[in-house]
C-alpha cells in the first residue's frame, strides 16, 4: 500500500524567504527602538547616561540624563517610522546607529558594543533594501518585478 503525504499549501510568507526576512527585521527594528527609547526614561535596563561620550555631554545643553530623554524620543520615533514606512524608517535607524557607533568609539570600554551596533546598522540597511520590494505601501520602481 502506498502512502502519499501532501504538504499543506504554503502561504506567501512561508514560501518567500525574502519576505520572511523583511517581516522579521521590520518587527525587530520597530520593537527594539521603542523599548530602548522608553527605557531612556527609566534606566531599568542599564545606566544610559554612562554610554554618552563626555565630549557629546559637553556639546548638548543640560545633564547626560536629559540628553538621554531626547535620545529616547528619537528612538521611539525611529521605531514608529519603521512600523509605518520601513523603506525610509530603516534608513533613519541606520543613521542613528551610525551616530551611536561614533559616540561609543570615543568612550573607552565600549568597543564591543560599537561592533554589535555595526551589525545592527548593516541589518537596518538590509531592511531598507528589502522594504523596496516587500513593503506593500512603498512605491514600486518602474522596472521592479511585482
Amino acid at each position: 500500500m502506498a502512502v502519499h503525504l501532501t504538504r499543506p499549501h504554503a502561504g506567501p510568507v512561508a514560501a518567500d524567504p525574502g519576505r520572511q526576512a523583511f517581516l522579521l527585521l521590520r518587527t525587530v527594528f520597530t520593537v527594539a527602538p521603542i523599548v530602548f527609547g522608553l527605557d531612556k526614561f527609566t534606566n531599568l535596563l542599564t545606566d544610559w547616561p554612562g554610554y554618552l561620550a563626555p565630549w557629546i555631554d559637553h556639546l548638548v545643553p543640560g545633564t547626560a540624563q536629559q540628553a538621554m530623554y531626547a535620545v529616547g524620543v528619537v528612538e521611539v520615533a525611529a521605531g514608529i517610522a519603521v512600523a509605518v514606512a520601513p523603506r525610509y524608517g530603516a534608513w533613519l535607524v541606520a543613521a542613528w546607529l551610525g551616530g551611536i557607533i561614533v559616540d561609543l568609539l570615543t568612550v573607552p570600554g565600549f568597543y564591543d558594543v560599537a561592533l554589535r551596533d555595526l551589525g545592527l546598522l548593516v541589518s537596518a540597511v538590509a531592511l531598507a533594501r528589502l522594504a523596496v520590494r516587500y513593503d506593500a505601501r512603498a512605491p514600486r520602481d518602474a522596472g521592479a518585478p511585482a
